[in-house]
């Protein structure tokens, strides 16, 4: 018996290729099954993601392991299997992504993390799941920048305090009578 070849038309390379053209303008993947989603919840969820420069796309399985391949990111073969759509993720803004699905999937829509493929790591639905719990680098560094400030606000709380007991008056008062 011979082995069945599937036949290579112009259609299908040129959606390989489109889906390749847009794959390299990212540097991870999330990959979802959208089963049971209205058209409405998948145009929300994108919405949502376009605010992080990510975009979600359904996809057609085989396509999308011959693009990836070619842009020699392998690994998440596994995950693309059943209906299949993929979170984009650019650049630092993985976390961001992976709490906009999970988001989606406590707000009842039911979509369904499969695995991802981050910076050339693949990470399991568990691993993406965890990713999404953590803080995004605006929240660090919001928090960061509060943990730096407070000390600078005690020297400057102290300094007053000891200027007000030896008699002098606050700056904003001294400012006032200026004027």
């Amino acid at each position: 018996m011979e082995n069945y070849q599937t036949r290579v038309t112009p259609a299908k390379e040129d959606a390989v290729a489109a889906l390749r053209d847009e794959f390299k303008d990212y540097s991870g993947f999330i990959f979802t099954d959208y089963r049971g989603m209205t058209v409405q919840q998948i145009t929300d969820i994108r919405k949502a993601l376009r605010k992080d420069e990510a975009a979600y796309r359904v996809v057609k399985n085989r396509y999308a392991k011959i693009a990836l391949k070619d842009l020699d990111k392998t690994g998440a073969e596994e995950q693309m299997k059943g209906p299949t759509a993929v979170a984009l993720v650019k650049g630092d803004t993985a976390n961001t992504v992976a709490k906009v699905l999970f988001n989606a999937n406590k707000d009842g829509v039911s979509i369904q993390v499969k695995g991802a493929l981050l910076d050339g790591k693949f990470m399991s639905a568990e691993e993406v799941e965890a990713l999404s719990k953590l803080p995004t680098k605006l929240e660090l560094i919001a928090s960061l920048m509060g943990t730096m400030k407070a000390p600078v606000q005690k020297l400057a709380a102290t300094l007053l305090a000891y200027v007000e007991s030896k008699g002098g008056a606050p700056a904003e008062a001294a400012t006032e009578s200026e004027n």
